[in-house]
């Protein structure tokens, strides 16, 4: 089954009761006490006396107007209850939790529902026991992060059917580092490249790579590698890795991320990236603005997703 990624729980909507029907004519409510006569049992008899006249009984309320207002002051208990509880399960839930809320003040981008794909049948997860190789039984063009609302695609990253050939993934890095890197690939057993890519409103070019390995044990060898700048991205030759800080206390299961920024004084372009290691799968994410370095928080959200859909 899949699932949807950092979504929030609805709060529970509570159920307007209905008015019971009116009881029919001489029936006896339950619970009532029953009717007793004029003279109860075990009491003394009255004693004759003078007639007194019987006071006229009060004129009586007519029925319907009594039931509407019944009506009226039932629906707006149930109406307070539901408000209340309404507004208990909003200010309760943690801001993040609000898809509405989580992007609007701090810059983040707003991204469709976010699912992991469904697994063949009879496929074990990635880190289920039994899958000692850790592999990402899923199709591999769908643990690629979809676009965010209002960006434009890089139809360079397309591919053929969403399948991108390794010479188009060695162009994200330097010339002279791109042909040891497309042997290493071969050799440490690489199956496939899926990746998506789009630009911003504001600038900012965010390209994806996932690689899948034979095994997890070949794409530990290739991560170790790749973060140890035996190949380095293009237009950040100089970028320095961040060590701790928010990459190691993501709190997702089974992923590691090397996180990289790019030093002065810039290129072309000023850029962020990361590496991703899940199990047979690595990814890399890269960001770069024109000008200036891409907004701190849209690398951070974009590389957290990432992680949550291989994890």
């Amino acid at each position: 089954m899949s699932e949807t990624l950092q979504s929030a729980e609805e709060p529970q909507r509570a159920e307007i009761p209905q008015p019971a029907g009116e009881p029919q004519r001489g029936a006896v409510a339950a619970g009532a006490p029953p009717r007793q006569d004029p003279v109860a049992a075990g009491s003394p008899q009255q004693q004759p006396g003078p007639v007194v006249a019987e006071e006229a009984p009060p004129a009586r309320r007519d029925r319907r107007v009594l039931r509407a207002v019944l009506r009226w002051t039932a629906a707006v208990a149930v109406f307070g209850v539901i408000g209340a509880a309404t507004a208990y399960g909003v200010t309760e839930q943690k801001r993040t939790d609000l898809p509405g809320l989580a992007t609007e003040s701090d810059g983040r981008w707003t991204f469709p529902a976010i699912e992991k794909p469904p697994l063949p049948a009879g496929s074990p997860a990635p880190f289920a026991d039994g899958n000692d190789s850790e592999t990402h039984y899923a199709d591999l063009r769908k643990l690629v992060l979809p676009r965010p609302a209002g960006a434009t695609p890089d139809t360079a990253l397309a591919g053929k059917d969403g399948w991108l050939p390794t010479s188009v993934y060695l162009d994200a890095y330097e010339k002279e580092a791109r042909r040891d890197l497309g042997q290493q690939l071969e050799d440490d057993g690489l199956r496939e490249i899926a990746a998506r890519g789009w630009t911003t409103p504001d600038g900012t070019h965010t390209r994806i790579y996932a690689l899948r390995f034979t095994s997890a044990a070949f794409s530990r060898i290739v991560h170790a590698d790749l973060t140890d700048n035996v190949a380095s991205p293009a237009d950040a030759p100089y970028a320095d890795e961040q060590y701790g800080g928010w990459a190691e206390k993501v709190d997702v299961p089974y992923t590691k991320r090397n996180v990289f920024t790019e030093a002065k004084p810039y290129g072309r372009t000023a850029e962020r990236y990361a590496y991703i290691e899940a199990g047979d799968v690595i990814a890399l994410v890269i960001q770069s603005g024109k000008a200036a370095l891409p907004p701190r928080i849209t690398f951070q959200q974009t590389v957290v997703l990432q992680s949550q859909l291989l994890g």
